[in-house]
């Protein structure tokens, strides 16, 4: 559920209506390789985490298969991104419910925008200061009611196409002008969708708080790839099929759009409060990953010692704080300076997942080739290995530099990945100054933790 979780979120609620408008039909296209991607990625995510199960993930990973740096490097460019993120998700959640109660009776209260995304944030962080257990609590039902909300959309849907609920189904004449901006028009619609997959690797960060993780990461794995496909590939294939890719775009978004087709009242504030629960299901999800990885950093001697403190529930709250607290100033900075500071800071880092899914395939196929060819038992993992290796495994590469590729033709991405190339080569730099630094001066007293971490 916290793969589902976040991976399903605003970007399939409110923005596939912009990749359906880019593309036409056609935007199917753009799902299945992004799709495939995504499979690709969860399998070599599932085979290192099962292998080493530990809170800095894909950033220890690195760090095994190319050394500190690269460690380093991966692992504040995914902070970093994520801080960010969080500061947009309490924003856009507020944004939305100010606007649903806008809509309300007269002599309804309305907060302002900054003071709900502040109690969102705080509310949150004090979820994410208790146990881990009741982080994934909340984000089970979080995640259970946007996947309750999809499979009631595909019913409607599939209604819809076949006639009962309102007696005209459009059958799939929408399809007879299937990609009508050709090409160009898919790339497009990739470079949105590709974005909106994002979240699902917090699994492998969970998998390093996890009750015998290599069965439980290999069990989600299997099941949290094909399903995010279905659910996405589903309800893009119903929105397409009933909807104009014009109507699919309206800004109260393309499930509501369909919705109101259907003749359902209310559809516009049902599907912005789902839209709401969406922002917060990553808000809480981000929060969570973040604070992993700088908790982790710690451990390696990356970030400050004082963040690899855990409470006694085993929570790094410390780390858990620097995320907020890193949110809140962008929050309110945001809303000082409206429309400026957290579209900066989104552009530096709309680019991010790329490299943090081409860090996963690197390490995957360099860790692989080396369990391969150790002559030990405990160095091949027990328990996932990515199928039809290495030739899966360089099929993600190759589907990664064609979304660079693609991403370079058009001016708005060119300028967002520049931005993301050029903020890791930043961290990089720090990362090459501080790990060489952290190399000459001996650790005093390392913890059982960092040890594992190590291994």
């Amino acid at each position: 559920m916290m793969g589902l979780g976040g991976a399903i979120g605003a970007g399939l609620f409110l923005g596939s209506g912009k990749g359906v408008a880019a593309a036409g039909p056609a935007i199917l296209i753009s799902y299945i390789v992004a799709g495939a991607l995504v499979v690709l990625i969860m399998w070599m995510i599932g085979e290192l985490s099962a292998a080493n199960p530990a809170s800095g993930a894909f950033s220890t990973h690195a760090e095994t298969a190319f050394g500190p740096v690269a460690g380093y490097t991966i692992g504040w460019l995914y902070w970093v991104q994520l801080a960010v993120v969080v500061a947009a998700e309490a924003g856009g959640a507020a944004a939305i419910l100010t606007g649903v109660l806008q809509s309300a009776p007269a002599g309804t209260p309305i907060p302002p925008t900054w003071l709900l995304a502040t109690v969102f944030m705080a509310v949150l962080t004090a979820v994410n200061m208790f146990a881990v257990s009741k982080y994934g609590e909340f984000e089970f039902w979080f995640a259970f009611i946007k996947v309750a909300v999809i499979l009631a959309f595909l019913i409607v849907g599939a209604l819809l196409l076949l006639g009962v609920l309102n007696g005209n189904s459009p059958g799939f004449s929408h399809f007879t002008d299937f990609a009508p901006k050709g090409a160009a028009g898919i790339g497009a619609g990739l470079l949105i969708v590709i974005f909106a997959f994002g979240g699902t690797e917090i699994v492998a960060i969970a998998a390093g708080e996890t009750r015998n993780p290599e069965k439980s990461v290999a069990t989600a794995i299997r099941t949290v790839a094909w399903r995010i496909c279905v659910f996405y590939v589903g309800s893009v294939f119903i929105i397409v099929s009933i909807l104009t890719p014009e109507a699919a775009n309206s800004p109260e978004g393309p499930f509501a759009a369909l919705l109101n087709v259907a003749g359902m009242p209310a559809a516009g504030t049902v599907m912005a409060l789902v839209a709401v629960f969406a922002l917060l299901s990553a808000l809480n999800a981000n929060i969570y990953g973040a604070s992993r990885m700088l908790h982790s950093l710690a451990q390696r001697r990356h970030a400050p010692a004082h963040l690899k403190k855990t409470g006694t529930n085993n929570v790094p709250r410390a780390a858990v704080l620097w995320t907020v607290v890193f949110g809140f100033i962008a929050a309110m900075l945001e809303a000082i300076f409206p429309g400026k500071v957290l579209e900066t800071l989104l552009a530096i880092v709309g680019s991010t997942i790329i490299v943090i899914w081409a860090a996963i395939a690197a390490s995957q196929i360099k860790l692989r080739r080396s369990r391969d060819l150790a002559t030990t038992p405990s160095a091949a993992p027990t328990t996932y290995r990515m199928p039809l290796f290495p030739y899966l495994s360089y099929t993600a590469v190759g589907l990664l530099v064609l979304i660079v590729i693609v991403a370079m033709l058009d001016d708005g991405t060119r300028t967002q990945l520049l931005l993301t190339f050029a903020a890791t080569a930043l961290i990089a730099a720090s990362g090459a100054v501080v790990t060489r630094r952290t190399n000459k001066t001996p650790a005093h007293q390392e913890e059982p933790e960092l040890q594992e971490d190590l291994a």
